[in-house]
């Protein structure tokens, strides 16, 4: 071989090399943070179902996607606390469980696309509106409106026979605690019920709040859906036991724990609903331009043995169409 056509050759491959390593490097992975206020052991069934949303799409956790989990179990510090974390870590996008989850989200990741599911979004002040969200934040509304809470109380009025006062446990910690005390409070009157508020900003207030319930004589319990009361579902669904007071709830958890009743959206459909929104965001979609959902499935659980030991008979006709009852 001729020094110059050597030379022209050598020198040509030295500049493909380059171009043929740039053209086979692979493609950034997405990393997406996922905050939840839960306990890991509520959270797995959910995050579950997220894996599944996501999996029917084509995705493959840790070879076209990654996740970070982070779990709060009820602190609302530790959420805070997590979603900096994903601000250094420079995540894609957040997939963020519950209102607390999400404004800790936006708080630390102003310009991050979020998809979020919590109860009201926009009386949250997380959207501007459920058709047009603007911002950053899109996602899912756990509630067809508030008049799921309305539902509650006529579902206790069924069970419990001359029902007239309710207690309503809130933690008004909770972000959208006002808002739900609200749309009980405009559904009682119409039903011919009274409500009581009792208060719970931590574990060991629990029980102090169950007893005031019953020494101010109401007769059932709605309890709104908080991360603290679900972390301590178990104490909860013992004192109310103990106090002999019917409760329903606004998330399923509650039931299996020992709790009387729950109506409440499917959470395992709404997360794997929930993984359709990370994709699209990850194909280019903008949060501000996907409306957001709200619930089309409901369950009702019923848990049959609580029932016959607050000495309740639970009427056929909720039996019958009820998702769920344990006995």
């Amino acid at each position: 071989m001729r020094r110059r056509e050597f030379i022209a050759l050598f020198g040509g491959a030295a500049v493909a090399w380059p171009l043929t390593a740039q053209a086979q490097r692979p493609a950034k992975i997405p990393l997406l943070g996922y905050l939840t206020a839960d306990s890991e052991a509520v959270d797995l069934p959910r995050r579950n179902a997220f894996r599944e949303g996501l999996q029917k799409l084509g995705y493959d956790e840790g070879e076209t996607i990654r996740i970070e989990y982070r779990t709060a179990a009820g602190n609302a510090e530790k959420l805070s606390a997590f979603a900096m974390e994903f601000s250094r870590l420079n995540v894609d996008v957040v997939f963020a469980f519950s209102a607390g989850a999400t404004q800790a989200a936006a708080k630390a990741m102003p310009s991050t696309p979020i998809v979020s599911i919590s109860p009201d979004p926009v009386a949250a002040g997380l959207v501007a509106s459920l058709a047009r969200p603007g911002g950053y934040i899109t996602g899912l509304s756990t509630l067809a409106g508030t008049e799921i809470y309305g539902k509650h109380l006529e579902l206790l009025k069924e069970v419990v026979p001359n029902l007239g006062r309710v207690a309503v446990l809130s933690n008004p910690t909770f972000s959208t605690s006002a808002l739900l005390l609200n749309a009980l409070q405009t559904s009682a009157p119409a039903l011919g019920l009274s409500l009581q508020i009792v208060e719970a900003r931590q574990p060991d207030e629990l029980e102090q709040a169950v007893a005031a319930a019953v020494a101010q004589h109401a007769m059932a319990l709605v309890v709104i859906l908080d991360a603290m009361f679900i972390a301590q579902r178990e104490q909860l669904a013992e004192l109310v036991a103990r106090y002999r007071l019917p409760a329903i709830y606004g998330i399923e958890e509650h039931v299996t724990a020992g709790g009387l009743m729950a109506y409440a959206a499917s959470r395992p459909e709404i997360f794997r609903r929930a993984a359709t929104f990370v994709d699209k965001i990850l194909k280019g979609a903008k949060p501000a331009d996907l409306p957001v959902e709200q619930p089309t499935k409901f369950l009702l659980i019923i848990n049959l043995k609580t029932a016959k030991a607050l000495g309740l008979a639970m009427p056929d006709k909720l039996l019958a169409v009820a998702d769920e009852v344990i006995e």
